[in-house]
């Protein structure tokens, strides 16, 4: 056998050790410009193609998620959940009616009014009876589909913290998203779109509070991370191909980035190595998404009636109406895990109703309401919906006391609020725990945002004490050391 060491140095020969030395250095500057030189990786469940679609731990009664993201904390009392003692207690105080109450836990506590009745209408909606704000009078035709939870409640009334903690499990940044969570576990059903989707308010209304770390992947792998679709421009960052490139020219620079890994994967440890692989991975995403996602996205090949349905071009609800209609044909491409966020914060321009709760509440409901009762209904018609958990709530309620003002509003309540479940696994028709007599607190069957997660992930067929991820010495879940899945409310 010749020694490689002692084997004539040709002309061929230093052309080929040269280009796979230029290749190497391409791939270089593509991994540092992503930060992935000189850190630790993490290994996927399938290095080769981390978002391959996988099975869970058992029989899923859902594939996919779309959770409306109720931005800023909408008002239980003003929307779902119907508290006829308040219009009994209204303009008297909190201490009245409870002697031991002592904390308002509002962000105001120069403004404390009195209790204030809604100033919306109930009326008793679908065959279960269901009494509904009149802010929403079509969604209300779609409550036997929905599983009601009153009794949710949080651990922070400051919006970033309560989004981490919706978002993430835990009250702070650094941690893996729900939809990380779910992409980790299950991988993507499409081949040539992302497994997770956001899309955010296009009013002007800026992002959530804590920004994109609401849908980051944080220690996880990148490659699970949510991509962000922009309101206004185009939807997806480097989405068009290069001006000058062609085609097959970005095609041959992927295939030799996928040989020159492989030919040199010696000197890369298991860890890097799996990271590498998804780096080259998203590459390739990128360049199948660029005929993909225009498909996608694009909402004027939609019939007519369908458009209509959803609100398409009427102006009350235009904007959130397209990107109900988006997230349903993401849905049916296998997108996995789709979120929508109803309002920004950065101009103070959301579900945040600290004055003029009634102003509030109308207007973001009618931006809302039309969208997402055709969202149930498309879905239903499809037969997509049985299959599709749709969530709906914010990151805490509302306090049944006002917050004065020449147009009272309510502040920020984190101990006890609604969300809605439908779809896939869900028993319609139902409302399960409740707040107490005036909306205050979860006073029957408290369910903890862990709880909450936990049921997602049961109903995507994930155990959420077996999903665990190894970063620095200890193995986190999302559950963290808690949730239990809320079963009363599962078909």
């Amino acid at each position: 056998m010749i020694d490689p060491s002692r084997e004539k140095l040709t002309r061929r020969r230093l052309l080929q050790r040269a280009g796979g030395g230029f290749g190497l250095l391409g791939l270089a500057g593509l991994l540092e410009r992503d930060g992935l030189l000189g850190g630790q990786g993490h290994a996927a469940e399938n290095p080769l193609n981390p978002m391959a679609a996988r099975p869970g731990h058992f029989a899923a009664k859902a594939r996919r998620v779309i959770w409306i993201f109720t931005n800023g904390g909408p008002s239980q009392v003003d929307t779902w959940e119907y508290k006829p003692a308040l219009e009994r207690w209204n303009g008297r105080s909190m201490r009245e009616f409870d002697p031991s109450f002592k904390n308002t836990t509002g962000f105001f506590k120069n403004q404390v009014g009195a209790l204030m009745q809604s100033p919306f209408r109930f009326t008793p909606r679908g065959e279960c009876g269901k009494m509904v704000s009149e802010i929403f009078p079509h969604l209300g035709r779609h409550v036997d589909k929905m599983a009601f939870v009153h009794s949710v409640f949080t651990e922070s009334n400051n919006h970033s913290p309560a989004l981490f903690m919706m978002n993430t499990g835990l009250p702070r940044m650094g941690y893996p998203c729900v939809g990380s969570w779910v992409a980790y576990g299950l991988g993507s059903e499409a081949d040539n779109l992302p497994g997770f989707v956001v899309m955010s308010d296009p009013k002007g209304r800026g992002l959530p509070k804590g920004h994109a770390a609401n849908w980051g992947a944080a220690f996880l792998p990148g490659v699970y991370q949510g991509t962000h679709l922009h309101p206004n421009g185009p939807p997806i960052d480097d989405l068009e191909r290069p001006g000058g490139m062609t085609e097959e020219t970005q095609r041959a620079q992927l295939a030799f980035l996928n040989r020159a890994s492989k030919l040199h994967d010696e000197h890369f440890a298991a860890e890097a190595e799996a990271e590498l692989a998804a780096r080259i991975q998203s590459y390739e995403l990128a360049y199948r998404m660029q005929s993909a996602a225009p498909e996608a996205i694009d909402i004027d090949a939609e019939p007519e009636p369908v458009k209509r349905l959803y609100g398409v071009g009427d102006p009350r609800c235009d904007h959130f109406a397209r990107q109900c209609l988006t997230a349903r044909r993401l849905a049916e491409r296998g997108v996995r895990f789709i979120q929508i966020y109803s309002g920004g914060m950065d101009n103070q321009l959301s579900w945040d109703g600290h004055n003029d709760i009634k102003g509030n509440h109308a207007g973001f409901a009618a931006e809302t309401d039309r969208p997402v009762a055709g969202l149930l209904e498309d879905l239903s018609q499809r037969g997509l919906l049985e299959e599709t958990l749709v969530i709906w709530g914010g990151e805490f309620g509302r306090l049944p006391i006002a917050q004065t003002g020449d147009k009272p509003g309510r502040d920020h309540n984190p101990h006890g609020f609604t969300v809605w479940l439908a779809g896939g696994g869900i028993k319609g028709g139902i409302s399960h725990g409740a707040t107490d007599e005036v909306g205050y607190a979860a006073a029957v069957d408290p369910v903890h945002i862990n709880d909450l997660h936990a049921t997602i992930l049961h109903l995507l067929g994930i155990d959420h004490t077996r999903l665990t991820y190894l970063y620095n010495g200890r193995r986190f879940r999302l559950t963290d050391v808690a949730g239990k899945v809320i079963r009363p409310v599962l078909a």
